[in-house]
């Protein structure tokens, strides 16, 4: 079932979902049971699966030169989604990622998980590469996320890459796009981002999930801004806890959001790893809180295979 239809489904009722991380390469689908096992009696009705763009790695040769090596990570979406829809009987969403792929490798996937019965997708342009220093994509892929969402919502009509296909199988999948309450940091500004969040959506995406925020003020100012520019498909919130005190600096600088002071004058005053855990698991509870009673569609949380705290912010807010 679509990602949408759940929300309809829910008649205003807040739904909860979670993010899943593929294994490390050499790894198995254990570590992906042990994060939802314990999750699963909150009855997700979706469940996504990130992708991580391939890096580059140098390997010395006999000569002694370097050479460099493109290496993924975490393979295995695709896979991993199947797997978990079997598991659990839930929708798996998996993340389509403009980096790393051509147009063709993209159709590909799409027909894969079109034959795997997986009807909604959750499309993003991507990281840059490590080094890169700006986001490079491959030679014919797509350079913005608003150009995977217009070929998904293309092979939705039957229409592929290949011109010679006539009354191509329809696809029906559901789109969803990154929304950014505090701007994603290449965009020159608020408004302007804002414009691309709404290009996107008119290309075909059918919901938002937000990057993660520390102040609700910041989502529902989000809500009000799109809103007013027409955007009118659900906009679900993104929620991480802070459970080690590093993550203060690290959060910032990789996921350019911003922590509002009162919650590190809290942080402050932990002066114990426990007590550090404890901050951001309340703060995390409080939020979803008054994200539910305000009427947000669903809560998705990125569980970054911490099964135990994301398991007691859920049995303090459903």
């Amino acid at each position: 079932m679509k990602v949408t239809e759940y929300f309809e489904q829910a008649g205003g009722e807040t739904l909860i979902s979670f993010e899943v991380l593929p294994p490390l390469k050499g790894g198995g689908m254990k570590a992906i049971f042990d994060t939802l096992d314990p999750l699963m009696e909150f009855k997700p009705p979706f469940i996504d699966v990130t992708y991580h763009r391939e890096e580059f790695i140098y390997k010395q040769r006999p000569s002694g030169y370097y050479e460099k090596t493109s290496i993924r990570k975490r393979p295995g979406t695709v896979g991993i989604c199947a797997s978990i829809m079997h598991r659990y009987g839930v929708d798996a969403v998996p993340h389509l990622i403009c980096g790393g792929f051509t147009k063709e490798d993209t159709e590909n996937a799409l027909i894969d998980l079109n034959f795997l019965n997986i009807n909604n997708v959750l499309t993003l342009r991507g990281d840059a590469r490590k080094f890169d220093g700006k986001f490079i994509p491959e030679p014919d892929g797509h350079k913005y996320a608003i150009d995977l969402v217009k070929q998904v919502a293309e092979m939705n009509k039957g229409k592929y890459l290949d011109v010679n296909i006539e009354n191509g199988e329809k696809s029906d999948f559901c789109i969803g796009i990154a929304g950014y309450p505090e701007k994603h940091f290449e965009a020159p500004n608020f408004h302007s981002d804002l414009n691309f969040t709404k290009q996107k959506v008119e290309a075909g995406a059918e919901y938002i999930v937000t990057q993660m925020f520390f102040n609700n003020e910041a989502y529902f100012k989000y809500l009000e801004t799109c809103k007013a520019a027409g955007i009118e498909v659900p906009i679900v919130p993104g929620l991480k806890p802070i459970t080690k005190k590093y993550q203060l600096n690290s959060l910032p600088r990789l996921f350019h959001v911003n922590l509002p002071e009162a919650l590190t004058k809290e942080f402050d005053k932990a002066k114990t790893s426990e007590a550090v855990k404890e901050v951001g698991i309340e703060w995390c509870i409080e939020q979803s809180r008054e994200l539910k009673k305000k009427g947000a569609p669903c809560l998705h949380y990125y569980t970054m295979g911490d099964a135990d705290t994301i398991k007691r912010i859920a049995e303090a807010v459903f």
